[in-house]
């Protein structure tokens, strides 16, 4: 009778850890929205302003430095595509809108042959909780055609890291309906993993002073999000998101000459089934 017993309490112990341990290890588990999802779409808004666009027009004869700052603006996330629907559904909306624009130095170098390596770095600055260390990267070759038209094409990336509270802002530490309630604010990592191509046509004379120019581009999205928030309890979640996705992206703008070496540069930027952005750049050229 004592070992009948004493089995009864073991199969009741391992039915008892069968039912906690799962609910328990299904809310740190990482996870991987469809594309369809909420998590996916904000992804997708977000790479607009990010990935690495020309915003300049096709140069066949570009100078050896080009230096610049462009000003990017960032497209807002409404509240029901910013409430997730696969990886903590019906939590949310996240805290997605908090800067305005995009601040991004970037320095072209010409290699010769029509090629011209162009990068740019945000440095890991804080500013209203976010925190960037975001690097761009193309490598691109322009020249004419014929007539007034000039042909460039790229190859470009946006990668790094943007750490925010996205998940857990200061409000939601005081919402009792939160699970972040009397939590901690949330240090969230974002990796936009952005890489593609594009080809752009341009128009104008080397002596014009206004060169327009439209592209089309394909866009590679691997983003990858890790939530780093600890709740009430002192539980930490730190559960990773991963989602794949591709996109097609159309621009257009115009590169403006306002002297021997000063240039300004507009650009709209746009992936059709997410976001529009809207870039500026001021820079020289020497």
């Amino acid at each position: 009778m004592r070992r009948a017993d004493g089995q009864t309490g073991g199969w009741a112990a391992c039915l008892l850890c069968l039912l906690v341990a799962p609910a328990g290890l299904s809310a740190q588990a990482d996870c991987f929205p469809s594309q369809d999802s909420n998590e996916a779409k904000t992804f997708a808004i977000f790479s607009v302003p990010l990935a690495y666009s020309p915003l300049a027009a096709p140069d066949p004869a570009p100078r050896k430095w080009r230096l610049g700052l462009e000003v990017s603006s960032l497209p807002n996330v409404d509240d029901e595509t910013a409430t997730p629907t696969e990886c903590r559904p019906g939590k949310g909306p996240e805290n997605t809108d908090l800067l305005p624009a995009l601040f991004r130095p970037r320095v072209a170098v010409r290699l010769g042959g029509g090629v011209l390596l162009d990068a740019s770095w945000i440095p890991p600055v804080r500013i209203n909780g976010v925190k960037s260390n975001l690097f761009g990267l193309a490598l691109g070759w322009s020249g004419a055609i014929g007539g007034n038209f000039t042909l460039g094409a790229r190859a470009h990336g946006t990668f790094g890291e943007v750490n925010a509270p996205i998940t857990c802002s200061e409000d939601a530490l005081q919402d009792p309906t939160s699970e972040c309630f009397e939590g901690t604010v949330s240090d969230d990592s974002y990796k936009p993993n952005i890489f593609g191509a594009d080809v752009r046509l341009g128009l104008g004379k080397a002596e014009s002073k206004v060169h327009p120019y439209a592209g089309l581009g394909y866009n590679r999205l691997q983003p990858r999000f890790q939530v780093n928030f600890t709740n009430s309890a002192g539980d930490l979640d730190d559960r990773k998101v991963t989602v794949d996705m591709n996109r097609l992206a159309v621009f257009g703008g115009l590169s403006w000459k306002l002297g021997q070496s000063l240039g300004l540069a507009g650009e709209v930027y746009s992936t059709p089934s997410d976001a529009v952005t809207v870039r500026i750049a001021f820079g020289g050229s020497f």
